[in-house]
């Protein structure tokens, strides 16, 4: 068993698939699996490619996404909800999304209208339907060019579940995709600002009053951390003028300010422990011996490349070219980027936006 053991730890450092293979024999757990898709959990020690490949990760983004929606069955912010938001952005290089994730979404939709209004305002209900909102609306803008009648659905449907703070009832348990109202409102945002025509041609008042009542929520209100201004921050890139100028200079100066010496970002830097939303995690964040001078990770690498480009930073700036290489040369074998989890020592989901947003920043800055 002891040699049977290394074999598959040797195999794992060496073949695309090893990882998965290990994860299979003898890891505890997967990370996702449905019918043939087994993706082994993550972990600090997965190798890290020679190279980067584009293929590896995208396979990983579609049979993740695809084995969560098929034995999970609901829209998850860390995976078929970040799947809906950034792959439909991915330029055609990276190939078409999956036909049968837009079948999904649009069944979910249906779903949750065919649910009490009273018992969808707050948790995970309601962040379903933003997701879901902006998986649609963005499917349209950079997929299929044209609005559709679903995205226009599932925007109402968002709208009627809007508190009459201009946010939504979220839940704040498990950051940061899900840590506070306000990061919740910024994906609203999003899904307002990608449905092509839709606020354009707008004409129901009261809609249009929760579209004004969003954009004062994100004007006025307190974001949590240095994270919730980035989320902020990417919604603004989209729904001007949600930042003034000198806001936006000022933040992108701090995302600067936290890039570390490899060239990454951590998404542990961007927040004390208390500010991530609710829950008992305090404690062990502290306890965590890289806890002063936190490794980059792929989520927040990620995430601080596409967000300052979408700003307006020069992808030839050196700063961010020292976040491409980070990222060209930080793959793992399974094609994902390493990503601890705030929250346990399990699954660590956050691998998947920490591959999506990668993806995305590298596209941004024409490095596919």
């Amino acid at each position: 068993m002891i040699v049977k053991r290394l074999l598959l730890i040797l195999t794992a450092g060496v073949c695309s698939t090893g990882w998965l293979v290990l994860a299979e024999e003898v890891g505890p757990s997967f990370q996702y699996r449905h019918g043939d898709i087994a993706i082994g959990t993550p972990s600090v020690e997965e190798p890290k490619r020679a190279s980067f490949s584009l293929a590896a990760a995208v396979e990983y983004l579609e049979k993740g996404a695809l084995a969560w929606s098929r034995e999970r069955k609901c829209v998850s912010c860390h995976t078929t909800g970040t799947y809906g938001l950034v792959r439909p952005q991915l330029p055609a290089k990276a190939g078409t999304p999956s036909q049968a994730l837009r079948q999904f979404f649009l069944a979910e939709v249906k779903i949750l209208e065919g649910k009490p209004r009273s018992i969808m305002k707050t948790g995970p209900n309601a962040e379903q339907v933003i997701y879901l909102a902006a998986a649609l609306a963005h499917w349209d803008k950079h997929v299929s060019g044209k609005l559709s009648p679903e995205t226009a659905e599932s925007l109402r449907l968002m709208f009627d579940l809007q508190l009459p703070s201009g946010t939504w009832g979220a839940s704040a348990c498990w950051p940061p995709l899900e840590s506070s109202d306000f990061q919740a409102a910024t994906i609203a945002a999003q899904a307002v600002a990608a449905a092509p025509g839709w606020l354009a041609n707008l004409s129901d008042p009261e809609t249009r009053r929760g579209v004004e009542r969003l954009k004062q929520y994100l004007i006025t209100g307190e974001p949590q951390n240095d994270y919730d201004r980035v989320s902020l921050l990417w919604a603004a890139t989209q729904m001007p003028p949600l930042m003034a100028s000198a806001q936006q200079s000022a933040l992108i100066d701090r995302i600067f300010q936290l890039q570390r010496a490899d060239g990454g970002w951590s998404l542990r830097s961007f927040s004390a422990p208390e500010k991530w939303g609710s829950g008992d995690r305090n404690d062990r964040l502290r306890a965590e011996p890289d806890f002063d001078n936190p490794a980059s990770d792929g989520h927040m690498t990620g995430l601080a490349v596409l967000v300052l480009r979408k700003a307006g930073v020069p992808k030839h700036d050196q700063r961010i070219q020292r976040g491409v290489e980070w990222l060209r040369t930080n793959q793992r074998q399974s094609g994902r980027w390493w990503t601890k989890s705030l929250n346990t020592d399990k699954q660590h989901f956050i691998t998947y936006s920490g591959t999506a947003y990668p993806l995305l920043a590298l596209s941004l800055c024409d490095a596919l």
